[in-house]
C-alpha cells in the first residue's frame, strides 16, 4: 500500500501529538478495559454491635438486572473501569512489648495470635509489619544498638537486646504470612550521645556532626537483620519528628529532615546498594503533613530518595490533608504508619468505639489514595504494656499473661473486613454514594474479585443496593456495622 505525501505528514503529525499527551500521574484514575465480571452473587461478611457477628459469613447475594439506579434508595455505585491507587498490604507493629508478651502466653496461644493475624484464610491476612531501630516507648527499657560515645565507625554496633524476643517473634510471623511481610523500620531517637540533650528520651536533636553516623546507622539495622533472615522492606527518616515525649524522640523541622535525606541517608543508602528500599518521610499526624511533604519533595535532590508520606491519626481526623497530598503530589505515596486508641483500661476492652474508629479511619484513607495502612501494637498485656514510660494503649489482641486468655477487641475485626479481603496489588475503583451515612470503598483485586467495604456509623440499620454495569444486589446493614462483599 502506497501513501501520499499528505497522508504521511498526516500521520507523523498524529504519532506526534500523541507522544506529546500528557501521561497518567500515579494516584489519579486511570481508565482501563471493564474486567468480565460474572456477577451473579457475592459473598456477605459482617461484623455488627450487639449481634454476636464477628466477620461472620451471612447467606450470598444475588445480582438482578437495573439499568437505572434510584436517586431516592441508598446505593453504591462502582465503576471497575476507573483505577486509583495500587494497595501495598496492611498491618500491624511488632515492638518489643508485642513480642515480650508474646513469649509470656501459652504456645498453644502464641500459634492462635501468629494464625490469627497472617494467615489469609484462619485470620486476616496481613502483609505488613513496623518494627522501631533501637528502643521506643513500647520497650521494657530503653537502649541503643550503639551505646559507646563517638563510636562513629560502628564498631560496637549490636542487635543483641532484639534476639531474646522480637526477632524471633517477627521470623515466626514472615514465615506465616504467605510471600512473607513488608517490614517498615522506624527510629525514635539515636543514640543518647548523637543529640544535643545527650539523652535518647525528651527531644533533643541529632548533632551535625553526628548526621553521616546516624546515616550509616541505617544501613548496619539492614545488614543485621538481613543476616537474622528479616529483609527490610522501607524506612521512615524519624518516628513523630515535632514531638517532644517523655519516651524516645528526636526533632527535626521540615528543613532539617529534608537536609537529612538529600546530604546523608538518601546517598548512604544508595551507596549501600539499598536504594530499592522505601523511605518515607513525615511519619506523624496529618495536621500538617502537606508543608512536611512540600519542603521535601520541593527539593529535586531530596526528593528523588523519597517514595513518600507516612502518618498518623493522632489529634484530629484531618482526611482532606491527605487527599491534597495525593492531589499536589501524585507520583508519591501515602502510607499509614500508626494509630491506636487511648489510654489503656481493661474494663473497656469490649467497647464498640474502638472498632468503628479504626473502620473509619482506614476507610478515609484509603479513599483519599492511602497505599496502606498499618496498625500501632499487634499485641499487648492485660496492662496495655509493658510500657517503659507508662503511656499504655490499647491493641486489637491483648494477652492476658497471669491467666493465659487471649483477648480479641472488635478493633481486630474492623482491620479485617480491609486486610483479609483486599490483597496487595489491589486497585480502588469509583465507590460512589448517595447516601450520607452509608460510607465504602471498593477494590479490584489481582484476580479479579470485587471488594465493597460498607461502614453504618449511626443507630439506624441501613437497605442499601451496590450497583455495577446495570446490575444490582440488594443488602443491609445494621446500625454500627461493617460489611464486605466479594464478588467477581
Amino acid at each position: 500500500m502506497q501513501f501520499t505525501r499528505k497522508q504521511l505528514i498526516f500521520g507523523i503529525l498524529l504519532i506526534a501529538i500523541a507522544a506529546c499527551q500528557p501521561k497518567q500521574e500515579p494516584g489519579n484514575s486511570t481508565e482501563i478495559a471493564k474486567p468480565a465480571l460474572q456477577l451473579k452473587q457475592a459473598e456477605v461478611y459482617v461484623t455488627a454491635k450487639d449481634s454476636g457477628q464477628k466477620l461472620a459469613r451471612l447467606s450470598d447475594a444475588l445480582f438482578t438486572d437495573l439499568v437505572q439506579p434510584d436517586e431516592s434508595y441508598p446505593t453504591l455505585m462502582l465503576d471497575a473501569s476507573k483505577r486509583f491507587q495500587t494497595i501495598e498490604g496492611f498491618g500491624g507493629a511488632i515492638t518489643d512489648a508485642a513480642a515480650e508478651t508474646f513469649y509470656k502466653m501459652p504456645e498453644s496461644i502464641q500459634q492462635e495470635i501468629i494464625t490469627a493475624y497472617y494467615d489469609p484464610e484462619q485470620g486476616i491476612g496481613y502483609t505488613m509489619a513496623r518494627t522501631h531501630i533501637n528502643s521506643c516507648d513500647f520497650s521494657s527499657k530503653s537502649y541503643a544498638y550503639a551505646e559507646v560515645e563517638n563510636d562513629t565507625e560502628l564498631k560496637h554496633f549490636s542487635i543483641a537486646s532484639d534476639r531474646e524476643y522480637r526477632i524471633p517473634m517477627i521470623k515466626r510471623a514472615i514465615e506465616a504470612a504467605p510471600g512473607g511481610l513488608k517490614m517498615l523500620a522506624s527510629p525514635w531517637s539515636p543514640p543518647a550521645w548523637m543529640k544535643t540533650n545527650n539523652h535518647m528520651l525528651q527531644g533533643g536533636k541529632l548533632k551535625p556532626e553526628y548526621a553521616q553516623t546516624w546515616a550509616d546507622y541505617f544501613v548496619k539495622f539492614t545488614r543485621e537483620y538481613e543476616q537474622e533472615g528479616i529483609p527490610i522492606w522501607g524506612y521512615t527518616v524519624q518516628n513523630e519528628p515535632m514531638a517532644v515525649q517523655t519516651w524516645e524522640s528526636c526533632i527535626y523541622t521540615a528543613e532539617e529532615e529534608r537536609d537529612f535525606v538529600k546530604n546523608h541517608l538518601g546517598p548512604t543508602l544508595h551507596q549501600a546498594g539499598l536504594s530499592d528500599k522505601k523511605l518515607i518521610v513525615w511519619d506523624h499526624n496529618r495536621g500538617i503533613m502537606y508543608q512536611r511533604a512540600k519542603v521535601v519533595y520541593d527539593d529535586p535532590e531530596a526528593s528523588k530518595y523519597v517514595w513518600g508520606t507516612g502518618f498518623h491519626w493522632y489529634v484530629g481526623d484531618h482526611f482532606d490533608n491527605v487527599k491534597l497530598h495525593n492531589e499536589a503530589f501524585p507520583d508519591k505515596k501515602l502510607l499509614f504508619t500508626e494509630g491506636c486508641v487511648y489510654p489503656f483500661n481493661y474494663a473497656e476492652l469490649d467497647q464498640w468505639h474502638w472498632g468503628e474508629r479504626y473502620g473509619e479511619s482506614i476507610l478515609n484513607d484509603l479513599n483519599n489514595s492511602t497505599v496502606g495502612w498499618i496498625d500501632w501494637n499487634i499485641l499487648l498485656d492485660e496492662t496495655g504494656g509493658p510500657n517503659h514510660v507508662h503511656n499504655y494503649c490499647f491493641a486489637p489482641l491483648v494477652g492476658n499473661t497471669q491467666t493465659g486468655e487471649l483477648i480479641y477487641m472488635n478493633s481486630y475485626y474492623y482491620l479485617g473486613h480491609f486486610s483479609k479481603f483486599i490483597r496487595p496489588g489491589a486497585q480502588r475503583i469509583v465507590c460512589s454514594s448517595n447516601y450520607d451515612d452509608l460510607q465504602a470503598t471498593a477494590m479490584v483485586n489481582p484476580d479479579g474479585s470485587v471488594v465493597v467495604v460498607a461502614l453504618n456509623l449511626s443507630d439506624a440499620a441501613i437497605a442499601y443496593k451496590i450497583w455495577i454495569d446495570g446490575k444490582v444486589m440488594d443488602a443491609l446493614l445494621a446500625p454500627h456495622a461493617i460489611s464486605t462483599v466479594v464478588f467477581q
